[in-house]
């Protein structure tokens, strides 16, 4: 083929793209000023005929875009019109929060209406773990090899059957404060990260119909009361209480969360009702995934009061005020928060 032959069809395909671009350039490039404008100052910058006109110039780039592709115009233009519909896109319908705006609208409204709203999936929780905890105390009541078992070596650290009470008082229960870099930095970092792992497991097992998130909650039970167990037959119960509780309120309260999130997932799953399983899944799961989100806020909370906190208040009765306290801020803080905005939109 000539080169005359081949340039013919470029030179066409030239001429089109310059006759489309005619009547509606204009339009593109004020959807791209006011996209850009939107970007850097925010959507209420924007003077009201300019929010006006915005969804009108969206429609117009939409429809340039499907009628470039279908006539088959040079790619860089389409390109250009595919990210124009993009941008625009997000101006037009996507969130009018900020990041932090978002965080602060979650926090005191999404994450205690979640809760209030799954009261029976997380007393089914918290059953659950309660039942793993006296049945993990029976055990090792029976016999101390359960402890060994039950406790995970990386959780026991070196704690067992063989520990002395004045080795458990004085390298756990009142260990002496390490330090600001070692544990509000280094230990919190590792105890958050750990306990997010757990935690997020507990809720996406959900998925499989809920036992293997049965499973999971028993079992974080059955180490707690293995625990409990251990100190209490080292007459160190009341201690070991007010050692765990300090953080153990937050800590717990979250893992019962993300194991409810996880409980309801899996109704969703087993009885989805009148709808499809998908279609109950997308009415659902961003419930129950706002159970998880707020979790994950108790659990960088609770490893910043298991990593420096703790050891900071060294005495029995302060950790149990210190937990009753946190434990009334919770219950507080979910009866409460958000139930104007509720009541507001209701009206």
């Amino acid at each position: 083929m000539s080169d005359v032959q081949m340039s013919a069809p470029r030179a066409l395909v030239t001429l089109q793209s310059a006759e489309f671009r005619k009547g509606r350039e204009a339009a593109w490039r004020d959807l791209e000023r006011l996209i850009d404008a939107a970007e850097k100052k925010g959507v209420r910058t924007l003077a009201a005929e300019e929010l006006q006109r915005l969804p009108s110039l969206y429609r117009i780039a939409v429809s340039s875009l499907s009628v470039a592709r279908a006539i088959a115009l040079d790619r860089n233009l389409i390109l250009y019109l595919e990210g124009l519909a993009l941008r625009a896109y997000f101006v037009v319908y996507g969130p009018r929060l900020g990041v932090w705006a978002s965080v602060k609208t979650f926090v005191l409204g999404g994450f205690p209406r979640a809760v209030r709203a799954n009261l029976q999936a997380i007393s089914l929780s918290f059953a659950l773990i309660l039942g793993g905890a006296v049945a993990g105390f029976v055990l090792a009541r029976q016999s101390p090899e359960w402890i060994a078992l039950l406790t995970p070596g990386d959780l026991a650290g070196g704690r067992g059957v063989e520990s002395s009470a004045e080795d458990l008082r004085k390298s756990e229960i009142f260990a002496p404060y390490p330090g600001f870099v070692v544990s509000f930095i280094g230990f919190s970092n590792y105890l958050f990260t750990h306990n997010v792992g757990v935690a997020i497991l507990c809720f996406a097992l959900g998925i499989a119909g809920g036992a293997p998130t049965f499973v999971l909650l028993l079992y974080q039970g059955l180490i707690l009361g293995a625990f409990v167990e251990l100190h209490y037959e080292k007459g160190l119960l009341w201690d070991f209480l007010g050692w765990i509780s300090i953080h153990g309120v937050t800590e717990i309260g979250a893992f019962v969360l993300c194991g409810a999130g996880g409980l309801a997932i899996a109704k969703t799953v087993l009885a989805p009702g009148q709808y499809s399983r998908l279609d109950n899944l997308a009415r659902r799961g961003r419930e129950a995934a706002g159970l998880v989100g707020g979790a994950m806020i108790m659990l960088f909370i609770a490893g910043i009061i298991e990593g420096g906190f703790r050891q900071l208040i060294a005495n029995t009765p302060g950790r149990f005020a210190f937990s009753a306290a946190t434990a009334v801020l919770w219950l507080a803080y979910f009866g409460l928060v958000g139930r104007e905005a509720r009541d507001g939109r209701q009206a």
